[in-house]
């Protein structure tokens, strides 16, 4: 038998799962789930780049290649983050941020957008917890974001937000 013990948040879930043991009995063992990403980017390269720099930091990453990808991904998975590229076909990244914000299950999930650095992205786009540039060492600023994104994450959470 499995219970949640800890609420899902930005951070692993704790499950106990009840097993038997024929020496000991009943034993609880805590087991724990990774985070879920959802990374949208119609660029291979850039997608292939986000998506293992958050497996090695213990994320599971789902992934598509435009915004009405991401909304069919939605339908399966719940994410604890996401990362979009902006300019893509079919559903941009900000129409894609807007049907987020407004449904209630996703309107809180942190976003961290990934934007070319010559200025092609509306520098108003406030609704994103961080923007990163593809011209300039990725990994170094997703490491900082993600940083930045899991600090206000556990503000919010100690806050009761």
């Amino acid at each position: 038998m499995t219970e949640v013990i800890a609420a899902r948040g930005f951070g692993l879930f704790l499950v106990k799962t009840l097993c038997y043991c024929p020496t000991r009995g009943r034993v609880d063992a805590p087991v724990f789930m990774s985070k879920v990403a959802l990374v949208v980017d119609d660029s291979m390269l850039i997608r292939y780049t986000v998506c293992r720099f958050l497996e090695q930091r213990g994320f599971t990453v789902e992934s598509a290649t435009n915004g009405e990808e991401a909304l069919d991904v939605l339908t399966r998975v719940q994410p604890d983050l996401i990362v979009t590229d902006l300019q893509m076909p079919k559903m941009s990244g900000s129409e894609l941020i807007s049907a987020l914000k407004s449904k209630p299950e996703t309107a809180g999930v942190p976003i961290i957008i990934v934007a070319r650095q010559d200025g092609r992205f509306d520098e108003a786009e406030k609704r994103a917890n961080f923007v990163i540039y593809k011209d300039i060492d990725i990994e170094a600023q997703l490491g900082k974001a993600l940083d930045a994104v899991s600090g206000k994450a556990s503000c919010a959470h100690a806050a009761g937000k």
